[in-house]
C-alpha cells in the first residue's frame, strides 16, 4: 500500500444518480434524442429521395445530389454522434456538439428567413435555442463564456 496515496470514501450510487440527473436533465436528454432522430431522417432522406428536399416544380441535377450528399453526411454525423455523447457522459464534449448544433440550427433560420421559408422558421429557432440552454445547463455557462469550455 502506498502511504502518499490519498484515500477517497466511494461515492454511494444515489449521489451518482443525483449528480447525473443534475448534469444532464431529462429535458436535455428528450431533446437531444428527437433532434437526433430528426437529424438522421433528413440525412436517410437527403441519400434515398433527394427530391423530397427540392419544390416540386424543381429539377434534381447532379449539384442537388452533390449538396445532398454533403447534407446527408452533416447530418448523420449530428444526428449519431449527439446521442453517443450524451449516453458516453462525456459533458464538455456534449456540451460543444449541443453549442454546434445550436449555431448550425440558427444559421438555418437566416438562410430560412432569407429564402423565404417562414412556416419553418419558428420550428427551427425554437430547436436551435433550446440546444443552446441545453448546453449552458450541461456546462455549466452559456458558450460566449470562458467557463463552459473549460
Amino acid at each position: 500500500m502506498n502511504p502518499n496515496r490519498i484515500s477517497h470514501e466511494p461515492e454511494s450510487a444515489s449521489a451518482r444518480i443525483a449528480d447525473d440527473a443534475y448534469t444532464i436533465p431529462m429535458w436535455i436528454r428528450a431533446l437531444v434524442i428527437v433532434g437526433s432522430l430528426l437529424m438522421v431522417l433528413g440525412g436517410v432522406i437527403s441519400l434515398a429521395q433527394p427530391s423530397m428536399l427540392l419544390a416540386p416544380t424543381d429539377q434534381i441535377t447532379a449539384g442537388v445530389h452533390i449538396y445532398a450528399g454533403y447534407f446527408a453526411v452533416r447530418n448523420l454525423a449530428l444526428g449519431l454522434f449527439l446521442p453517443l455523447l450524451l449516453v458516453m457522459r462525456a459533458r464538455r464534449a456534449f456540451g460543444s456538439m449541443m453549442v454546434l448544433v445550436g449555431l448550425i440550427q440558427m444559421f438555418d433560420v437566416i438562410m430560412d428567413c432569407v429564402e423565404g421559408r417562414w412556416t419553418i422558421v419558428p420550428g427551427v429557432l425554437v430547436l436551435g435555442i433550446l440546444y443552446l440552454i441545453g448546453s449552458a445547463r450541461v456546462t455549466g455557462a452559456p458558450f460566449w463564456r470562458r467557463e463552459s469550455w473549460s
